[in-house]
């Protein structure tokens, strides 16, 4: 086998993982690895405008494709702008691996132009963050890489090469990549589960976003109609349950109103499937420390909030058949007699009672015109909120929620990632006005792409939620206003539709028009 220059062995290592898209920014470190990805016929280099947007791509197109979606920079600031992505898909559970190009061996140890410890950088957002220091354990770098950022729960890797490493030749020897074993539970955990649930009268179902990481969304549905009981969901667990179902209590997880705890408090025994802390503390919606039910890839944090009487550990789906298969007992109740399902519509607005242009009226037209397949990636503000509450999904894993990290500007680079994981779906991209102006760059990006999506700019040139936040808190707010450009004349000035709404009908026409265009539409809203 001929001997093959490291970053030329590095591409095909990727290709072996099966990797499409990469996303980033070249530098001068990176030179080799740029042109080794010229050479690929499997691989497309998406060159970005910011390295954030890179890294919010990938985490994006690997929620939605389902394998690792990977970014890369160059050292120092390249390395440092990617961070807050990297952070974003760590507390998502989103599988990402980052290639970050670094300083050669030789400058390390004293000060040095550009350089930084990146291993360390990345430490606390990864599961994983290694630098190549021999060029022959490249293969094997890789592979561990893809595998961890792969495993349960998925999150972010960062490998670094040094420059100096990267055209030294080394054997062509990518490892094979095996499918990933599905672990399940022993038949005695699930009898004993079954037993837990047979000597409670009102158990009470939490799914969270875990049930859509492992395609367990007709197993979780089978589980319910044997139990028939109350089930809520996290923010990223939206679609997992029909809007009509008659045991839908909605989203869960709220800071305020959430008026689904009280259906919580009234339960027995409460069934967690799939949950990620990271999006609500159990202290938040267990103070009563009621027993729960452990259902997961992962073992139980246990403390006082999540006392677990029986847990299950493994594939989450094969966990959910074998217990349906044991002929689980009806437990059919409603909290506060059936009048908190009606409450929880009426204070969530999940119909539309009026005309008026308001973010609630304006996803009731989304869901209304969308098909099932519509992909909604919301941005962080105010408006995600209201994402949570009111916007209902046809199908999971079809609304892209930021909720670990929770960080702005997200959703105009996500949904790039989106459209092409998914390319022939239909991709809303809602933000505020703050969020879309910290990334809207890449809308040349997408443009260059040849893709086509909607961008929703809910324009009030305030942080709304920190405004409700602090006007409570104080009667006052401060530092929270700012004034925004024109974004019908920036949309135009990158070559893409843009409209201004001020009424509801004229949004409903427009946003119908976007669905049917094959290009990037911009409809700035004045809330």
């Amino acid at each position: 086998m001929n001997d093959l220059k490291v970053t030329d062995v590095l591409v095909q290592c990727l290709e072996n993982e099966g990797v499409e898209y990469i996303f980033g920014i070249v530098g001068k470190e990176t030179l080799d690895f740029a042109e080794s990805m010229s050479k690929s016929e499997q691989i497309q280099f998406v060159n970005v405008r910011h390295e954030q947007g890179a890294a919010f791509m990938a985490d994006v197109y690997g929620r939605l494709a389902n394998k690792p979606g990977v970014c890369t920079s160059t050292l120092g600031p390249g390395a440092a702008n990617l961070l807050t992505g990297i952070a974003s898909a760590q507390l998502d559970h989103s599988p990402v691996v980052a290639i970050v190009g670094q300083a050669g061996l030789n400058r390390q140890h004293p000060e040095s132009h550009q350089f930084v410890d990146i291993v360390k950088l990345f430490e606390p957002v990864t599961k994983w963050s290694t630098q190549i220091l021999e060029s022959q354990s490249l293969p094997t770098t890789i592979r561990k890489a893809f595998r961890t950022a792969k495993l349960e729960k998925p999150g972010s890797v960062v490998v670094t090469l040094p420059e100096n490493l990267a055209a030294q030749m080394i054997p062509n020897k990518p490892l094979p990549v095996p499918p990933i074993p599905d672990l399940v539970p022993d038949m005695e955990a699930i009898k004993y589960a079954v037993r837990l649930i047979e000597n409670h009268l009102k158990p009470f179902i939490i799914v969270g976003n875990g049930v859509i990481r492992q395609d367990a969304g007709d197993a979780l549905l089978s589980f319910i109609e044997a139990l028939d009981v109350p089930v809520t969901h996290s923010f990223m667990a939206k679609g997992v349950l029909p809007k009509d179902h008659r045991q839908q209590y909605f989203t869960f997880g709220f800071n305020e109103q959430d008026e689904v705890l009280v259906g919580l408090e009234e339960a027995d025994l409460l069934i967690v499937i799939g949950f990620d802390v990271v999006e609500k503390l159990p202290k938040d919606w267990n103070p009563k420390k009621l027993p729960v039910f452990h259902i997961d890839t992962v073992p139980a944090e246990v403390n006082e909030y999540y006392p677990v009487q029986a847990e299950l550990v493994g594939n989450i789906k094969k966990t959910l058949e074998m217990l349906v298969q044991q002929k689980l007992p009806h437990k059919t109740w409603a909290p506060s007699g059936g009048g908190l399902q009606e409450k929880i519509k009426t204070a969530y607005q999940t119909e539309q009672t009026d005309s008026n242009l308001t973010i609630e009226n304006i996803l009731h037209i989304v869901e209304k015109c969308t098909n099932e397949n519509a992909i909604v990636i919301s941005d962080v503000g105010a408006h995600k909120v209201a994402i949570a509450r009111t916007y209902q999904p046809k199908k999971p894993n079809r609304t892209i929620i930021s909720n670990g990290l929770a960080s702005m500007g997200i959703a105009i680079p996500g949904s790039i990632g989106a459209k092409l994981a998914c390319p022939s779906d239909q991709v809303i991209c809602i933000t505020g006005d703050g969020g879309a102006l910290m990334n809207i760059s890449e809308i040349e990006t997408a443009k260059r792409l040849g893709l086509s999506f909607i961008i929703i700019v809910l324009n009030d040139s305030m942080l709304k939620l920190e405004v409700q936040t602090m006007n409570k808190m104080f009667g006052e707010n401060y530092g929270l206003t700012f004034g925004n450009p024109d974004f019908v004349q920036l949309a135009d000035s990158f070559g893409i539709k843009g409209f201004r709404i001020e009424t509801l009908s004229y949004f409903e026409k427009v946003f119908k028009e976007a669905l049917a265009s094959e290009e990037i539409v911009l409809i700035d809203v004045s809330i």
